[in-house]
C-alpha cells in the first residue's frame, strides 16, 4: 500500500480512483466492511482503492482535552488498512489552513482535480469543509455536477448492536477482551520500539521489556496475559488472520514457531507504585531469554487479569506480580 502524506505529496491520479473518507480508529470489523466493499468496488472499475483519513484527527484538533483515546495509533491503523488491500492511504495534516478550506473547494480542488474520483463512500452524517459547510447532501449534489457516484456506508450490527469506535473503548475499558476480539475481527493490540527502561522489574526477579505509548491516553489500563510477536525476534504475525488466530489452540499447537508469539504478561499504564509520570508498556515475556532492545514488536491483549494499583512496597508488588503470572499462565494452558 502506498502512503501519501499530506496534500503537498497528492499528484494528480490520472486515471481516477474509487475512496472512502473518515477516521477510520481501530480499523474494527465495521471498517474492514466498508473497505471490503471499496476494493471490490475498485475491481468492477478497474481503478485504485483509496483511502482518505487526517492527522490529528478533527475531534484531537478542535477538543484535545476531551477527546476519546484513539484505538490506533496512526502506524498500527496504516498497518491494518494495507492488511485489508487498499491500495493507496491518503493522510491529510488537519491543521488550521485546511480548516478554512470551503466544502466546495475540498470537493473541486481534492476529489475531483487531484483525485479524479469515480466513486465515494462516506457515512450519511459526514460532515466537512469550513464550519462543517458540506454534507452528505451536497456531496450528492457534487456528484451529479462532477460525474462521480456517492453512496452511503452501510451499518455494521452484531448483536443488534452498531460497532463503533466508541463500543471498543466501552468493552476495553470493562476488560471484556473477548467482546473487543469479536468487533476488531483479531486481538487488541498496540505496536512499538522495545526501549530500556530504569530496569526495577529485574531487582524482583521480573525483567520487561517498555513499549512507550507515544499518545496522551491509552485506551487500555492494567495488568494482561499478552502475546508478543516480533519479526527481528524470529516470531512474525503477517495478516489480520494470523492476528485473529493467535489466540487459538490450533496457532499453539503449530509446527510453525514463527507464527505462535511469545507469552507474557503486561502492565500498561503509569506505573504508580514508582510514582510513574508518563504512560508505559512493560512486558515481562515466558520462556525467553533473547535481546529484545531497539526490536519493533507488537503486542496482542488477550486476557485482562487486574487493574492497575498502587502498592506500599516492592516486595508486596512481587507478591501480587506472582499472582498474576500464575493467572496468566493459567489462561495460555486453557
Amino acid at each position: 500500500m502506498e502512503i501519501i502524506r499530506g496534500l503537498h505529496n497528492l499528484s494528480q491520479q490520472k486515471n481516477g480512483c474509487v475512496a472512502t473518507i473518515g477516521n477510520f480508529d481501530g480499523v474494527h470489523i465495521g471498517h474492514q466492511h466498508i473497505l471490503a466493499q471499496l476494493n471490490e468496488k475498485a475491481r468492477a472499475c478497474q481503478l485504485p482503492s483509496i483511502v482518505i483519513t487526517f492527522e490529528p484527527q478533527p475531534q484531537e484538533f478542535f477538543a484535545p482535552k476531551i477527546s476519546p483515546a484513539r484505538l490506533t495509533r496512526f502506524r498500527d491503523k496504516a498497518e491494518v488498512i494495507a492488511d485489508c488491500g487498499i491500495d493507496k492511504l491518503l493522510v491529510i495534516h488537519f491543521k488550521s489552513s485546511f480548516c478554512q478550506l470551503s466544502a466546495d473547494d475540498f470537493v473541486k480542488k481534492i476529489l475531483v482535480d487531484k483525485l479524479g474520483v469515480k466513486y465515494l463512500q462516506v457515512g450519511d452524517d459526514f460532515q466537512f469543509g469550513k464550519d462543517r459547510g458540506g454534507n452528505f447532501n451536497s456531496l450528492l449534489e457534487s456528484g451529479r455536477e462532477f460525474g462521480f457516484e456517492v453512496e452511503n456506508t452501510p451499518t455494521f450490527s452484531i448483536d443488534n448492536k452498531r460497532v463503533s469506535s466508541t463500543r471498543i473503548r466501552e468493552a476495553l475499558e470493562a476488560g471484556d477482551m473477548e467482546q473487543t476480539q469479536v468487533l476488531l475481527k483479531r486481538p487488541y493490540w498496540m505496536s512499538g520500539h522495545i526501549q530500556h527502561g530504569a530496569k526495577r522489574g529485574r531487582t524482583i526477579g521480573f525483567p520487561t521489556a517498555n513499549v512507550p505509548l507515544h499518545r496522551e491516553t491509552p485506551a487500555v489500563s492494567g495488568v494482561f496475559a499478552v502475546r508478543l510477536w516480533g519479526r527481528d525476534l524470529g516470531v512474525c504475525k503477517n495478516t489480520l488472520s494470523d492476528s485473529l488466530d493467535s489466540g487459538s489452540n490450533k496457532n499453539r499447537q503449530g509446527s510453525d514457531k514463527s507464527r505462535q508469539g511469545i507469552n507474557g504478561i503486561a502492565n500498561i499504564g503509569y506505573r504508580p507504585t514508582v510514582d510513574g509520570k508518563k504512560g508505559l508498556l512493560e512486558v515481562h515475556l515466558f520462556d525467553f531469554n533473547g535481546d529484545v532492545y531497539g526490536k519493533l514488536v507488537h503486542v496482542d491483549f488477550l486476557h485482562k487479569i487486574r487493574d492497575e494499583m498502587k502498592f506500599d512496597s516492592f516486595e508486596i508488588l512481587k507478591e501480587q506480580i506472582l499472582k498474576d503470572v500464575v493467572e496468566a499462565k493459567a489462561y495460555f494452558s486453557r
